[in-house]
């Protein structure tokens, strides 16, 4: 009898697509996800920004939930485009040069939630990284831009399907 309920138990519990271990809340009737590409329209250009973004995005949904990625028109719909890429800087010395410069990225991000439009969003998502001047920018810009593409996906994924 124990055996029969742990298994009731389990199936119930892992046949729901409701709940995940990631604290995502999706619906059992969404299915898939599509994610469009990103494009750059920012006043400055990096080449990779767009593909490293897009597939980024990509990735989170394919980790951590059980949707199945499609081309387009899936259950859930991302599409936007990047509209701020921007290096200032923040801290200036007592000469008047910069001490620390700020590398911003600004994604507008349309969500569309076939099932509830009420989960419907469209928000522009930023996030920052800060680095000494001395440093080399052209060294590093990759790595910046890896580590704020993945956090404003994990920004997106949490306002999409985490509802905190």
């Amino acid at each position: 009898m124990k055996k029969f309920i742990f298994t009731c138990l389990f199936l119930n519990f892992f046949s729901c697509n409701f709940y995940s271990f990631t604290g995502a809340s999706i619906s059992p009737e969404i299915k898939n996800f599509s994610v469009s590409y990103f494009p750059n329209k920012s006043e400055i250009i990096n080449a990779s920004l767009s593909t490293i973004f897009t597939e980024k995005l990509k990735e989170i949904f394919v980790r951590q939930t059980n949707l199945i990625h499609v081309s387009n028109n899936g259950d859930l719909s991302f599409q936007g485009e990047i509209i701020g890429y921007s290096i200032k800087p923040i801290s200036i010395s007592s000469d008047e040069t910069a001490r620390q410069n700020r590398l911003t990225i600004k994604i507008l991000v349309e969500f569309i939630n076939s099932s509830d439009d009420n989960l419907n969003f469209k928000n522009t998502f930023t996030r920052y990284k800060d680095f000494p001047s001395d440093q080399d920018f052209n060294e590093f810009e990759e790595i910046f831009l890896e580590e704020i593409c993945d956090e404003i996906v994990e920004d997106i994924f949490n306002k999409a399907v985490v509802n905190w």
